[in-house]
């Protein structure tokens, strides 16, 4: 009988102070919480995204610490700051993001093709969980509903397509053939190693997917340049890379002012391979001429017009998958 009050006193109600010096009601050890404040919700600090680079599945600052701005369209800027901070990347970042993606190319090229298959694939699961948040970037940039959704929905497609196409481009490029003597000749397609990307700045996701995936699809590892006018877009990309089964290193991607960092990829000399979608003519010769330098394989590009990237024809198949792939001839003596 002598704990029948302490069990009375458990039972009964007892008031807390909060932290704004009022009682808070308290029944037995749960706590009843007060109501949220509405008028608090509305006066809250927005947390604003950071924009980073992608290296080695991390997002990295530029070393430099150097950033440039990009302005959001007009009838966004109530959702978003009107400009957003970008990092600037340096020679240094070139230099870092090659050497993340030479030490990955040798496990993801002795990957099997089906596998690779399958990593292309989860991409593109995650790319349509995260369909929403690629069509508002793309509107900020100031595209129309409309063309962002569309934009979208194609850039799905064809990381479909080249996840389809991993585990059969072999058979289409490899041949046996034909020789005069006791021998087997036969020919197969080889990846490159590091192929630097400078990604066309319209449409700013299709134009990034379409280079960097048939690179990746051949057992290649990349270094992009996205976008500079609408370089927000390509890491909410590389958010859905570094979300899905992507090995670290196979693809970064790197975001500056394409003047000062498509020659330092040309002349970079474990870039083996440069695929360059650059306006400034000048800025093209540039690139060639750093490039021939140490015999690197250098296709530049006029960058085509946004729509045509969403014609099947001209923006994707086998052709965009054999320009970064080494023909291996192999000898064979019969019999042996």
């Amino acid at each position: 009988m002598e704990n029948e009050p302490k069990r009375k006193r458990s039972a009964e109600t007892v008031e807390r102070a909060g932290t704004d010096g009022s009682a808070m009601p308290r029944t037995g050890d749960a706590p009843i919480m007060k109501p949220y404040d509405s008028a608090k919700v509305e006066t809250r600090v927005r947390v604003n995204k950071a924009y980073k680079m992608f290296v080695n599945g991390a997002f990295v600052r530029s070393e430099s610490g150097r950033y440039f701005q990009v302005q959001s369209a007009p009838e966004h800027e109530d959702a978003d700051p009107d400009t957003t901070n970008v990092p600037r990347g340096s020679r240094k970042d070139v230099r870092d993001a090659v050497l993340h993606a030479k030490n990955a190319w040798g496990g993801w090229e002795k990957r099997t093709a089906y596998n690779r298959g399958q990593i292309l694939y989860r991409l593109a699961e995650v790319m349509e969980s995260r369909r929403p948040e690629l069509t508002q970037s793309l509107e900020r940039s100031g595209e129309s509903a409309a063309s962002a959704a569309a934009e979208v929905d194609a850039s799905i497609d064809r990381v479909v397509f080249y996840a389809g196409f991993a585990d059969k481009f072999f058979a289409l490029l490899a041949s046996s053939n034909p020789v005069a003597g006791p021998h087997f000749n036969f020919s197969v397609p080889e990846p490159m190693g590091t192929i630097g990307v400078v990604a066309p700045d319209r449409p700013a996701l299709l134009g990034l997917v379409s280079t960097v995936l048939p690179v990746i699809t051949g057992g290649n590892t990349v270094v992009a340049l996205a976008s500079e006018r609408d370089p927000r877009t390509a890491i909410v990309w590389s958010e859905c890379v570094a979300t899905s089964d992507m090995p670290a290193g196979v693809i970064n991607v790197l975001t500056g002012h394409a003047k000062e960092l498509s020659t330092h990829m040309a002349k970079h000399r474990e870039v083996i391979g440069i695929d360059a979608w650059i306006v400034d003519a000048d800025l093209r010769k540039a690139v060639e001429a750093e490039g021939s330098d140490n015999v690197k394989r250098v296709k530049t590009h006029v960058p085509m017009d946004p729509e045509a990237w969403t014609d099947e024809r001209k923006a994707q198949g086998l052709g965009w998958i054999e320009r970064f792939l080494e023909t291996k001839t192999i000898w064979h003596p019969v019999g042996l």
